[in-house]
């Protein structure tokens, strides 16, 4: 059974930084792309970042481009979004997820096959 589980949210004030983890198991990831995805309240999810996790390549979302930074630790199957200089508007539940490739986990066609629960990020003013 695959699994994704997010954990590092919490409240943090603006101008500090946060480090979101997801831990994947259940199957092997190393052919497969991750994605970080957020859903403010009442606004549609969006694509924050992806790594595809055999070469590392990477893809980030205008808003957060210079700010966050996603890696991997294969050893661990675990992926990180390293969230700097977070400002109130990256306020969100952030969701972990899996896919075939790059371009499934990000961006606005994404289709992943596998979701994390989601974990919490308050950034206070």
């Amino acid at each position: 059974q695959v699994q994704l589980v997010e954990s590092g949210g919490g409240l943090v004030q603006a101008g500090g930084s946060l480090r979101l983890s997801c831990a994947a198991s259940g199957r092997t990831f190393s052919t497969y792309a991750m994605g970080w995805f957020r859903q403010a309240p009442g606004k549609e999810r969006e694509s924050v970042a992806g790594i595809q996790w055999s070469d590392g390549r990477t893809y980030y979302a205008d808003s957060v481009k210079g700010r966050f930074t996603i890696s991997r630790d294969n050893a661990k199957n675990t992926v990180y979004l390293q969230m700097n200089s977070l400002k109130p508007e990256d306020t969100a539940v952030y969701y972990c997820a899996a896919g075939p490739n790059l371009a499934l986990v990000t961006g606005k066609y994404y289709r992943p096959d596998y979701w994390g629960q989601g974990t919490q990020v308050t950034v206070s003013s």
